[in-house]
């Protein structure tokens, strides 16, 4: 028998390796009875993990841009996300691999494959700390530009030692996430997701309301059609926005294990289409609504504005259902990014043993050290924005647009059309000029408010 090199087995696992076991592996299916995820599944699970953490940014990367950009640059979001998944789903078929990064490996190889899976553990674990914050922010409180913004705890219970942030985050890991990222088949989130999607549309659904509400009593204006430029940095500060709007259709790492799961995986460009609909149809209504509503005292984490006089009826009683929604919705999405950053560390420490739905020990291993970071870094990194231009401007826009159009470029199977090598090209130059804009706009606001503090 031929021994392949390790660099060889790493490169080409075999079928019986796989990251995520599906229904027709050798191996016995880990649910009894389980033939195959709906379609209606698929996009719960799919809209649940693209409706994340990046809507409660929106209305601050609008209010950045003004209204018209704004607007416009989340549906080209929703359009380019689109194409750079179909490039996936095409060539994952073509390379006859079941993982993002199994393509990425076809084309590549392990160095480009293991590049892939650190993108998506990085993108996610800061994703699932972003997610953390905003729980502890609509829980505990946040403090935003100097001013306190008391959490739902602390408004009901008081300051007690049970009510602070370290504390409720400690609660909803052990008995809110612990069940829920035990899971070892996406599918089995599928009720949870259904759920997760119905408290954001609560959330749109309020923000809306209220906004027409006081749109019509005079009580509120026309929000800013265009960005307010009155200096370098409020120039520079525009590009800040762009790693905010590229976070929040981040779904890529979920496409895989989602397809392997479902009883016709043909349904997927459906699922995907219809999925994308929704969820830019939820971002534009929270954006327009959103800013509408707060204008240009539009907080970085939109959450945080409600939490005081709406100048309506029942406005303290709108606050906690807004803020009560969306903390539940976010802690039904958090298992759903948890399961491929969970996938992707395991493929990245562990490349060519069993997967690790059938290693208990490993599982348990893997998924309490990834809890135990995710938690400290919730309790110190200062805020959401600072999180999304972290991972934003570097590794989702690397999984979400870098690799699927690398990997069309490539082409190592001679499948891709002018259009796809045209579009992937674009995605390309947006993904490097972006990211390059954001990330010098946030060196140079760094060097201003030095010199503004040193002066």
């Amino acid at each position: 028998m031929t021994i392949l090199p390790s660099t060889d087995r790493k490169c080409r696992r075999s079928p019986r390796l796989l990251f995520l076991p599906e229904k027709h592996d050798d191996y016995e299916p880990l649910d009894g009875g389980f033939d195959g995820a709906s379609f209606s599944g698929a996009v719960f699970n799919l809209s649940t993990t693209v409706v994340g953490a990046g809507i409660m940014a929106l209305p601050a990367a609008v209010k950045q841009l003004g209204m018209i950009p704004g607007l416009v640059l989340i549906v080209l979001g929703a359009m380019l996300t689109e194409s750079s998944i179909d490039m996936i789903l095409k060539f994952t078929r073509a390379s006859k691999t079941m993982t993002y990064s199994g393509v990425v490996g076809d084309s590549f190889g392990v160095a480009g494959r293991n590049l892939l899976q650190a993108c998506i553990v990085v993108n996610n674990l800061g994703m699932l700390v972003v997610y953390m914050i905003i729980i502890g922010d609509v829980l505990s409180g946040t403090w935003s530009e100097g001013v306190h913004h008391s959490g739902l705890m602390e408004e009901w219970f008081g300051q007690r030692w049970w009510t602070t942030r370290s504390s409720v985050l400690l609660f909803t890991t052990l008995f809110v996430f612990a069940p829920l990222i035990s899971f070892k088949r996406v599918d089995s989130l599928r009720y949870t997701s259904a759920v997760s999607v119905g408290f954001a549309i609560v959330f749109v659904v309020i923000t809306a309301g209220v906004a027409i509400v006081k749109l019509m009593n005079g009580s509120i204006g026309m929000p800013r059609l265009m960005p307010k430029i009155v200096d370098q940095v409020s120039f520079w500060k525009l590009f800040t926005t762009i790693p905010v709007l590229v976070t929040a259709y981040i779904c890529h790492h979920n496409i895989n294990p989602i397809e392997n799961e479902l009883k016709d995986p043909g349904m997927m460009k459906s699922i995907v289409r219809t999925s994308l609909t929704l969820c830019s149809s939820v971002y534009i209504a929270t954006s327009f609504f959103g800013f509408l509503l707060f204008g240009d005292h539009t907080l970085e984490d939109i959450l945080a504005n409600f939490d005081g006089d709406l100048g309506i009826p029942c406005s303290s009683l709108l606050n906690d259902i807004v803020r009560v929604s969306y903390g539940i919705h976010l802690m039904l999405v958090f298992p759903l990014v948890f399961f491929s950053l969970r996938l992707n560390l395991d493929g990245l420490l562990f490349p060519i043993t069993i997967p690790i739905a059938f290693d208990n020990r490993r599982f348990f291993s893997v998924t309490t050290a990834l809890m135990g970071f995710i938690f400290v870094g919730a309790n110190f990194v200062p805020n959401i924005w600072d999180a999304f231009q972290f991972t934003g401007a570097t590794a989702a826009i690397s999984v979400g647009f870098i690799f699927p159009a690398a990997i069309a470029l490539r082409d190592t199977h001679g499948i891709a059309t002018k259009r796809d090598r045209l579009v992937s090209w674009v995605m390309i130059l947006l993904a490097v000029s972006s990211s390059t804009a954001a990330i010098s706009s946030d060196i140079y606001s760094i060097f201003s408010s030095n010199k503004q503090l040193g002066s």
